[in-house]
């Protein structure tokens, strides 16, 4: 296992009716700024439960944050913030809203001249406003950790820095019950996918780790498809554990002493900035292909996962690798995820711009071995057709 420090100081509260635990976490002198996306947090009873908990807060408002949070809405809160000595930042969302509300905490404190550039030039963050969370999509991890990605002119750039990681989280599975399948299914695949980035590498006798990381792949399988099901749609118990599984996933415990990948991740961005394909759909496109390419330098963890989380023990090595891959994608597809790029109407044609985004955007060695190239990234890609 490789030497590592881990440290994650989120204060959570878990389960059905928490939100009131917002009263005793913000003092009651902060001027708090509630930032929420599109406003169905006002049809689902959110909205009316934070009110409610802020009743001593002297409190507004900020909306409008997008899927993948764009940089030209966000800097509006800024203004707002200054004019009302705004010292609290509250996001009621799921991860794109915590993502958007970390930059605005950090830009809002930044010493620089153009707050762009804690995101495009990863510049120091010295001080950031404090925040809270109420979670209502579990997809990210975002609400415990210390990550952000930010959109500007369709190019999705990520930040880190302690400072933004939110003081507390509220996750109550019942505020999930009004999500549509769609959002159901992105963030289902979405928190799959984050495991499988940080277990699909190499052995490092990370046992824990490994473990901690299979635990949460099998739950996503057994318990995604089933808050798709229209008997267990409203099972509370099942959200509870894909909420869980979410924050688990990211909150940096499974990613600790062992080595990470995200090069799905980074070709997945491409096809969200060019494309405008949300996050997850970009993800279960692109892993896949990142295992079939990938396969002789991943064999040790592929031949792991297939036996520990799929139960494949027969066959030669490749047999049971290609069962493995065939069972992840039959899988995404069963959460009504594409699984390639003809899918989402794309082919060959499009490859062209997508490797040149990875170069325009420094993504030229990815992966754990810093081995795939743009020439790997484009057979990734083609693979993906």
């Amino acid at each position: 296992m490789n030497n590592f420090s881990f440290e994650n100081q989120t204060r959570i509260h878990f389960g059905e009716g928490q939100i009131s635990a917002i009263t005793g976490e913000i003092p009651s002198d902060a001027k708090v700024l509630v930032v929420y996306g599109g406003g169905s947090i006002k049809s689902n009873g959110v909205y009316d439960q934070v009110v409610s908990a802020l009743k001593d807060n002297t409190w507004f408002e900020f909306s409008g944050i997008e899927p993948n949070p764009k940089y030209d809405t966000l800097i509006k809160a800024l203004p707002l913030i200054k004019q009302h000595g705004i010292d609290y930042i509250l996001a009621v969302g799921g991860g794109s809203v915590v993502d958007g509300c970390k930059f605005i905490a950090a830009a809002a404190l930044f010493a620089g001249d153009d707050p762009w550039d804690i995101v495009a030039k990863q510049a120091k963050i010295e001080a950031a406003l404090p925040i809270g969370v109420v979670l209502t999509l579990p997809a990210t991890g975002s609400e415990t950790n210390i990550g952000s990605v930010v959109t500007r002119n369709g190019t999705k750039l990520p930040f880190m820095d302690p400072l933004v990681r939110p003081q507390f989280a509220v996750l109550d599975p019942a505020v999930t019950l009004s999500l549509s399948d769609r959002q159901i299914s992105n963030g289902v695949v979405d928190a799959f996918i984050h495991t499988m980035e940080q277990y699909l590498t190499y052995d490092v006798k990370g046992k824990v780790q490994d473990r901690f990381a299979e635990g949460l792949l099998q739950t996503l399988i057994e318990e995604g498809p089933k808050a798709l099901a229209e008997e267990t749609k409203t099972d509370l118990d099942v959200r509870a554990n894909i909420m869980w599984s979410a924050t688990m996933a990211l909150n940096g415990l499974i990613g600790s002493g062992v080595p990470q990948d995200w090069s799905t991740h980074m070709i997945g961005h491409e096809l969200t900035g060019e494309h405008e394909i949300d996050h997850a759909r970009t993800l279960s496109i692109v892993l896949p292909a990142v295992m079939k390419v990938c396969q002789q330098a991943k064999q040790g963890k592929l031949l792991q996962y297939a036996q520990r989380v799929w139960h494949i023990t027969e066959g030669s090595d490749d047999q049971k690798i290609a069962q493995a891959i065939k069972l992840t994608e039959d899988f995404f597809q069963s959460m009504g995820m594409p699984i390639r790029l003809s899918d989402v109407d794309l082919n060959e044609s499009n490859i062209d711009c997508l490797v040149k985004r990875l170069e325009q955007h420094g993504m030229t060695a990815l992966g754990e071995n810093k081995d795939i190239t743009l020439d790997v990234s484009r057979q990734i890609l083609q693979q993906a057709i």
